[in-house]
């Protein structure tokens, strides 16, 4: 996998990521400028950046007690992104809450992925829900992301139907299918959006 290339004017990603990198890779693999990727534990994404020529760097989560310092975390991954010029961050399974800092530091500019059609389904156990409830669709949201945990501005939704037999791991699978296409292509027309915003100077342009 080639790294691509961030050239003036290409707003630059940040990543956050907890597991198999499989969201990570379809970012990639859709040429968005990532920059770095911020991972809260050891865990796969990691190779995977690696592997793509971007830095990946461990802010390893190690107190997972009611007295977790959320704010002090949630600086340290903010002080990670903003030491690397990162304009937009894109959550790809990140398994930690973030406070006020994060969204403080890039307002209006983190962008989550959800298996549910958001606002139904909100919460860890999105799928596992969806079956219980026994809705015959369910699917995929892309929001911003908010201090209210799936409670952002909708920017993309797909409907996945849910099958009879369905299990938690085949209609997972289903969801993530539309997922690794639909949150490339959302955040590509997001980040799109600001570079068209850009003045020339910013772009490497001259001004006319």
């Amino acid at each position: 996998m080639r790294r691509p290339e961030v050239g003036a004017g290409r707003v630059r990603i940040g990543v956050l990521a907890s597991g198999a990198g499989t969201i990570l890779s379809a970012l990639l693999e859709a040429g968005l400028s990532i920059v770095v990727v911020v991972v809260d534990r050891p865990c796969a994404a990691q190779e995977v950046a690696e592997r793509a020529g971007v830095p990946a760097v461990l802010l390893e989560r190690k107190d997972f007690s009611p007295s977790f310092d959320r704010e002090a975390y949630s600086e340290e991954v903010a002080r990670a992104l903003l030491c690397r010029g990162v304009e937009v961050v894109a959550m790809a399974g990140f398994g930690t809450v973030l406070a006020a800092p994060l969204h403080d530091a890039f307002p209006g500019r983190v962008l989550n992925t959800h298996p549910a059609l958001l606002p139904a389904f909100k919460g860890w156990h999105a799928v596992e829900a969806a079956l219980a409830a026994g809705v015959k669709v369910t699917g995929c949201t892309v929001h911003l992301a908010t201090l209210e945990v799936d409670d952002g501005p909708i920017l993309a939704q797909e409907a996945v139907p849910v099958l009879d037999g369905d299990t938690v791991a085949t209609l997972h699978e289903r969801i993530k299918q539309v997922e690794r296409r639909l949150y490339p292509a959302t955040l590509a027309k997001f980040v799109s959006s600001i570079e068209r915003r850009a003045p020339a100077s910013a772009r490497g342009e001259k001004a006319s």
